[in-house]
């Protein structure tokens, strides 16, 4: 419910409307904290897939820690360019701009093995990336037919899947613990299991704030937990808070800067399932803090400070930003439309950002914690693509450009050496899974007439066709 003290009905809805500073500061900070764990966890994966990041003895661990920071940084000043805008660029709305899952599929295979060697490639293609990404706000509107619910919830959908692996790892002790007898040990799984535990205690029993940051506080207490059973003690706390400088301004091009045409085709493929998400997530926030239609400015501003945003991160070593759908819920659910009041979250995520002691203890957390709220984000993505599908009729035609995309993309996740004689870029591409899906789906739903008969799919189907029209009536 919307806490009236705030300001009026009007003002409320008034994305330019202020609130008092010692109302705006706490509501501005909890925006942050809901997406605060989303937002660092792909530079915690990107870096443990190069091999220097959460339980590895790699020299370069510290540049975990560069990492998170940028993440925390970049996510403050792309959320930014989405609140107080620069020219076009920006939707002037409470945006809350972090670090994409979407890309995570693309960036694992970039960099797998490869150390801090494998980054000047990744960010190459976040920078190029990036700039496509603003362009395509120009023509956001015009390509959104490509894109229905059933090519989005596919893709949605596949990411999910191609994620959930990394949180059964990281819950059973992390990738280097593989094939030792503590991987997979009741005491690594306990550690997770707390996590699942609150996190879901949270999200079912409680309502507002706690609610939305259940997978934060959730992460806290399992925090908690391994310190009581050692799993972490205050002595590796205390390092690694001592080595952590106090303040220090991001470097340009840190890992340099290579072209790598598999990473820019995956970058530039996946900007159009991260621009589409934004459409949707402008559109639920104008209805749901506002209880309007998104205007064709807003949308093409929060697209160019999606791409903008990326690419500059993409110079100092961030990770694409996408808009955060947590915060969605939150505008609906506070009633406070307030850009300004984002701003001040964004203020914070920066100065996070240049004080490096709060990656540090981010960096201290045991990777089985970790773990147990990854399950739960992941999880959750495979959920949402599983909602937007909800909204696609299952006719027949439907059903097969499902089965042929899912069927490539997902048997390439799990049998990835099934492409290992194809060149190394297309070999790259094809591995992730996401992308042979969703150009499989584009290309079909574009080119396949709209009629399929149901005696077309029976010898296919093993009996097991299906009969479900979807939420949408057929048209006649």
């Amino acid at each position: 419910m919307a806490e009236t003290s705030i300001g009026t009905p009007e003002q409320l809805r008034d994305p330019n409307y202020t609130p008092a500073l010692h109302k705006a500061i706490p509501l501005g900070i909890q925006h942050v904290l809901a997406m605060f764990v989303s937002n660092v966890t792909p530079a915690i994966i990107v870096a443990g897939a190069a091999g220097f990041g959460f339980g590895s003895n790699s020299p370069d661990f510290p540049e975990l820690l560069y990492l998170i920071q940028m993440s925390m940084l970049f996510a403050g000043v792309a959320t930014l360019l989405q609140t107080i805008t620069l020219g076009p660029v920006g939707a002037a709305l409470p945006i809350v701009q972090g670090t994409s899952f979407a890309f995570l599929p693309i960036m694992i295979p970039l960099v797998a093995g490869k150390g801090v060697d494998g980054l000047a490639a990744l960010f190459g293609g976040v920078i190029i990336g990036g700039v496509f990404h603003a362009c395509l706000g120009a023509v956001i509107g015009k390509i959104r037919f490509a894109l229905p619910p059933l090519v989005t919830g596919l893709v949605v959908t596949m990411i999910g899947l191609a994620l959930v692996k990394v949180g059964i790892q990281y819950a059973a002790g992390g990738v280097p613990a593989i094939g030792t007898p503590e991987y997979g040990s009741m005491l690594n799984w306990s550690a997770a299991m707390v996590v699942v535990v609150v996190t879901l205690g949270l999200k079912f029993f409680t309502r507002g704030m706690l609610s939305v940051s259940a997978v934060l506080i959730g992460l806290v207490v399992g925090y908690v937990y391994a310190l009581m059973v050692g799993m972490v003690t205050f002595e590796a706390i205390g390092t690694s808070w001592s080595r952590a400088s106090a303040f220090a301004l991001p470097v340009p091009f840190k890992y340099g800067f290579e072209f790598s045409f598999a990473a820019v085709i995956g970058f530039c493929l996946m900007a159009f399932v991260s621009a589409i998400e934004t459409v949707g997530d402008v559109s639920g926030v104008t209805k749901g803090g506002a209880g309007r239609e998104a205007t064709d400015d807003e949308i093409s501003g929060a697209t160019y400070a999606d791409g903008f945003g990326s690419a500059l991160a993409g110079v100092f070593g961030g990770l694409p930003n996408t808009s955060f759908s947590q915060n969605v819920g939150l505008i609906a659910m506070t009633g406070v439309m307030s850009r300004h009041v984002v701003t001040i979250g964004a203020l914070f995520l920066i100065l996070c950002g240049l004080v490096p002691k709060v990656g540090a203890i981010i960096r201290t957390v045991p990777i089985e914690v970790l773990g147990g709220g990854v399950i739960v984000m992941f999880g959750m993505v495979v959920a949402a693509g599983v909602s937007m599908l909800s909204d696609v009729d299952w006719n027949r035609r439907n059903m097969v450009i499902f089965a042929i995309s899912l069927s490539i993309g997902f048997g390439l996740q799990l049998e990835p050496d099934a492409v290992q004689h194809l060149p190394d870029t297309l070999g790259i591409l094809m591995k992730s899974g996401l992308l042979p899906a969703a150009l499989i789906a584009i290309v079909l739903n574009l080119v396949l007439p709209d009629e399929l008969s149901d005696e077309a799919t029976e010898e296919v189907s093993g009996g097991l066709s299906g009969h479900g029209a979807g939420s949408l009536p057929k048209e006649h």
